[in-house]
């Protein structure tokens, strides 16, 4: 019995796909924007240097926690619900950040905003997976979707920077209401509602574990990143990774768990899983330096070292969205290697930057990368959702997202951590003589307080420590990225090796692949999504 084919995409359903846009541009732009508004912030509400910090990283963690469970909560009340439920929640967050009157309240108004953001994320690509039952419309779909977060990254300098030439601090916050208008308004009319029709109960402990496990392990490898390995964050990373296992143990005895682990033993779901992950945390070690190494050691303003990743951001969407095409031709493994090596190559150039070089190579190195990565993200994506049953979307889509976070801590910890130890054992070797003790405590803690210590130091002494600072720091950026050339032209045997021959099953169950040998990726219906 032939199975019949899955349905097409209608007018309407594309019009969907645009309103799940809406969100993921605004998430990128809130998450870019923050670092624009830090100095008018500070002189507002006056936070000490540990309020700063948790009004800058606060969102971000509280993300990554809260992702899963969101996923799986999404699962049991439906995912259009959620959605439509954290898009107002996020607009009210979003309203009580820009209104806030201290810092504290600030930092309450950033993890609200965290909590419903996560809200937002899967339910956004779990719709996907219910909307679009055509493997190849399906992959389009998700490009656009990845997409729309690189667009959100750009535009998020460009116009947080034109609101805060004209406004206050907190008008940066108030872009995100009349997106989740929209949403709240359009999502009953053009989006359908799924859940698992057999969802269980959510296990409130394990979600405890759970948070506890995230928070833990990401804040510990941002401490890693942010100061160098330490005793204290170390603890932290570790004593999150014993929270995880303990979690881990207890799905497996549950009858409802709220992480199926049965799904990491789908070869391609966990293949490509770990391949975004870690594709991520190489370019997110990487980028950890370029924008330092802009602004810092070539000296150029917020806004023409923005302008520079443009050329990139551009070349991410065109990689992202000629994969699906391609990949109607190219079996995904090969074209998800071949970008893979793409990306390589141009950390290979990046490892020749000097510190007097101009921005021409970084433009070409982070052009290269950027095209490269755009069909792993989004064929890599797909195959995350097309591995697992329509009820289990959105639990899949959550760990994809969390999956994410944790390769860009884990990139800006790992590589970050060596590229800075390159940075400060070069310039505590090359100082010039004669520093004062605060410029020399300056110049190994970033180049970023090098710099600044070397503008009220006289001419020729100045000078001198820009000279070592910006050299060392040089030096660490192309360890940077020789270490991501290495770890993703491993990534791209990885890929051909576990990937090879599988594609995305249909909507209805028929097996297919690359080769027409039997997949690894076997789909199971779970109701019709009701498009009313």
């Amino acid at each position: 019995m032939v199975a019949a084919a899955p349905a097409r995409a209608t007018t309407r359903d594309w019009l969907g796909l645009a309103v799940l846009a809406l969100p993921t541009v605004v998430i990128a732009i809130s998450m870019t924007v923050l670092n624009l508004a830090v100095p008018k912030l500070s002189a507002d509400l006056r936070p000490d240097s540990t309020q700063l910090l948790w009004i800058i990283d606060v969102y971000g963690f509280v993300i990554s926690g809260f992702l899963i469970t969101m996923g799986n909560v999404g699962d049991r009340i439906g995912r259009r619900r959620l959605l439509i439920w954290g898009a107002g929640a996020f607009g009210l967050a979003s309203a009580f950040a820009a209104l806030a009157p201290n810092a504290e309240l600030l930092i309450l108004a950033r993890a609200l905003m965290g909590v419903t953001a996560a809200t937002l994320m899967p339910s956004t690509m779990s719709l996907i997976r219910t909307i679009f039952e055509d493997p190849r419309q399906r992959a389009v779909a998700v490009s656009v979707w990845i997409s729309s977060f690189t667009a959100g990254a750009v535009l998020g300098p460009v116009v947080g920077g034109a609101l805060l030439e004209r406004f206050w601090w907190g008008s940066v916050f108030l872009l995100a209401v009349p997106v989740a208008v929209l949403l709240v308004v359009l999502g009953p009319i053009l989006l359908p509602e799924q859940r698992d029709p057999e969802p269980g109960p959510l296990d409130f402990l394990s979600a405890g574990l759970l948070l506890a496990t995230v928070l833990a392990v990401v804040y510990g490898l941002k401490r890693i990143a942010a100061a160098g390995v330490s005793l204290p964050a170390v603890a932290v990373t570790v004593a999150g990774v014993a929270v995880g296992v303990v979690f881990v143990r207890r799905q497996r005895v549950l009858r409802d768990p709220l992480l199926d682990t049965r799904l990491f033993a789908n070869r391609a779901f966990t293949a490509s899983l770990g391949t975004t992950a870690l594709a991520i945390a190489a370019s997110a070690g990487m980028q950890f330096f370029i924008s330092q190494y802009l602004q810092t050691v070539l000296g150029l303003s917020p806004l023409r070292a923005g302008l520079v990743v443009v050329p990139s951001a551009v070349a991410s969407i065109t990689g992202t969205m000629l994969a699906p095409v391609l990949a109607r031709r190219i079996p995904r493994a090969y074209l998800m290697a071949f970008g893979l090596a793409l990306s390589a190559l141009g950390m290979g150039v990046l490892t020749q930057v000097s510190a007097d070089a101009g921005v021409g190579i970084v433009v070409a190195a982070t052009v290269m990368t950027s095209l490269g990565f755009g069909p792993t993200l989004a064929l890599g994506s797909d195959l995350v959702l097309g591995s697992v049953p329509v009820r289990q979307a959105g639990a899949a889509s959550a760990i994809s997202e969390t999956g994410s976070d944790l390769g860009l801590a884990l990139g800006i910890a790992a590589i970050g951590s060596a590229g800075m130890a390159v940075y400060r054992g070069e310039v505590a070797g090359n100082l010039p003589r004669g520093l004062p003790p605060q410029a020399v405590a300056a110049a190994h803690d970033t180049v970023g307080a090098a710099f600044s210590a070397a503008a009220r130091l006289p001419g020729e002494l100045g000078e001198s420590l820009r000279l070592a600072a910006g050299q060392a720091f040089t030096h660490g950026l192309r360890l940077a990225a020789g270490i991501g050339m290495v770890t993703v032209f491993g990534l791209a045997v990885a890929v051909v090796l576990l990937l090879r021959g599988v594609r995305p099953a249909d909507a209805h169950g028929s097996e297919q692949s690359d080769k027409s040998e039997k997949p690894e990726l076997v789909e199971h219906r779970a109701e019709a999504p009701d498009m009313s």
